[in-house]
Protein backbone atom coordinates (compact mmCIF):
# COMPACT_ATOMS: atom_id res chain seq x y z
CA UNK A 1 0.00 0.00 0.00
CA UNK A 2 1.45 3.32 -1.02
CA UNK A 3 0.13 7.08 0.38
CA UNK A 4 0.05 9.95 -2.03
CA UNK A 5 -0.48 13.36 -0.29
CA UNK A 6 -1.87 16.13 -2.19
CA UNK A 7 -0.79 19.93 -1.58
CA UNK A 8 -3.59 20.31 0.81
CA UNK A 9 -1.84 19.06 4.17
CA UNK A 10 -4.56 17.74 5.30
CA UNK A 11 -5.70 15.55 2.49
CA UNK A 12 -4.23 11.64 1.56
CA UNK A 13 -5.06 8.92 -0.80
CA UNK A 14 -4.33 6.35 -0.37
CA UNK A 15 -3.48 4.26 -3.26
CA UNK A 16 -2.92 0.23 -3.45
CA UNK A 17 -0.98 -2.06 -6.06
CA UNK A 18 -3.29 -4.14 -7.47
CA UNK A 19 -1.81 -8.06 -6.27
CA UNK A 20 -1.85 -10.57 -9.37
CA UNK A 21 -1.79 -14.35 -9.47
CA UNK A 22 -1.94 -16.74 -11.57
CA UNK A 23 -5.53 -18.52 -12.59
CA UNK A 24 -4.44 -21.73 -11.46
CA UNK A 25 -3.63 -20.13 -7.85
CA UNK A 26 -6.53 -18.53 -8.40
CA UNK A 27 -8.67 -21.41 -8.71
CA UNK A 28 -7.64 -22.86 -6.42
CA UNK A 29 -7.75 -20.63 -4.00
CA UNK A 30 -10.72 -18.85 -4.97
CA UNK A 31 -12.56 -18.75 -1.81
CA UNK A 32 -9.43 -17.30 0.07
CA UNK A 33 -8.77 -14.53 -2.76
CA UNK A 34 -12.45 -13.84 -2.77
CA UNK A 35 -13.08 -12.95 0.58
CA UNK A 36 -9.72 -10.67 0.17
CA UNK A 37 -10.96 -8.28 -2.24
CA UNK A 38 -14.17 -7.94 -0.75
CA UNK A 39 -12.70 -7.53 2.61
CA UNK A 40 -9.89 -5.21 1.90
CA UNK A 41 -11.22 -3.78 -1.36
CA UNK A 42 -8.41 -4.36 -3.51
CA UNK A 43 -8.78 -5.45 -6.49
CA UNK A 44 -6.84 -8.56 -7.73
CA UNK A 45 -5.61 -9.25 -11.36
CA UNK A 46 -5.88 -13.39 -12.71
CA UNK A 47 -2.97 -13.66 -15.15
CA UNK A 48 -3.94 -16.38 -18.27
CA UNK A 49 -0.81 -18.17 -20.54
CA UNK A 50 -2.70 -16.97 -23.57
CA UNK A 51 -2.47 -13.47 -22.74
CA UNK A 52 -6.06 -12.53 -21.67
CA UNK A 53 -6.18 -11.09 -17.85
CA UNK A 54 -8.82 -10.28 -15.83
CA UNK A 55 -9.55 -8.09 -12.45
CA UNK A 56 -11.59 -9.48 -9.64
CA UNK A 57 -13.41 -6.45 -7.86
CA UNK A 58 -15.97 -6.35 -5.54
CA UNK A 59 -19.58 -5.30 -6.60
CA UNK A 60 -19.49 -2.41 -4.01
CA UNK A 61 -16.30 -1.16 -5.12
CA UNK A 62 -17.20 -1.61 -9.41
CA UNK A 63 -20.51 0.30 -7.99
CA UNK A 64 -18.03 2.72 -6.46
CA UNK A 65 -15.72 3.31 -9.88
CA UNK A 66 -19.23 4.02 -11.82
CA UNK A 67 -20.07 6.63 -10.13
CA UNK A 68 -16.67 8.02 -9.80
CA UNK A 69 -16.64 7.37 -13.92
CA UNK A 70 -20.04 9.07 -14.16
CA UNK A 71 -19.03 12.33 -12.39
CA UNK A 72 -15.31 12.91 -13.67
CA UNK A 73 -17.51 12.80 -17.31
CA UNK A 74 -20.36 15.02 -16.31
CA UNK A 75 -19.25 18.57 -17.15
CA UNK A 76 -21.58 20.19 -14.92
CA UNK A 77 -20.99 18.48 -11.87
CA UNK A 78 -17.25 18.63 -12.50
CA UNK A 79 -17.57 22.56 -12.61
CA UNK A 80 -20.21 22.59 -9.47
CA UNK A 81 -17.46 20.71 -7.99
CA UNK A 82 -14.68 22.99 -9.09
CA UNK A 83 -16.61 25.79 -8.01
CA UNK A 84 -17.28 24.77 -4.97
CA UNK A 85 -13.26 23.60 -3.91
CA UNK A 86 -12.69 27.72 -5.10
CA UNK A 87 -15.36 29.21 -2.25
CA UNK A 88 -14.10 26.94 -0.04
CA UNK A 89 -10.58 27.67 -0.54
CA UNK A 90 -11.52 31.52 -0.36
CA UNK A 91 -13.80 30.81 2.82
CA UNK A 92 -16.21 32.53 0.71
CA UNK A 93 -19.31 30.09 0.66
CA UNK A 94 -21.75 28.99 2.77
CA UNK A 95 -21.26 28.74 5.96
CA UNK A 96 -23.70 26.67 8.44
CA UNK A 97 -24.63 27.82 11.95
CA UNK A 98 -24.45 25.47 14.92
CA UNK A 99 -27.90 24.97 14.26
CA UNK A 100 -27.88 23.94 11.41
CA UNK A 101 -24.71 21.49 12.13
CA UNK A 102 -26.96 20.14 14.33
CA UNK A 103 -29.71 19.61 12.31
CA UNK A 104 -27.66 17.79 9.46
CA UNK A 105 -25.92 15.51 11.82
CA UNK A 106 -28.92 14.48 14.09
CA UNK A 107 -27.91 16.18 17.79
Amino acid sequence: MTYFKTNNANVFYRIHTMESTSANKFREKMKAYLEQVVRMHIPLKVTRRSGEDFVVISAKDWEREQETLFVLQNTDLMKQIADSLDTHSLKSGYMPTDRDLNEITGI
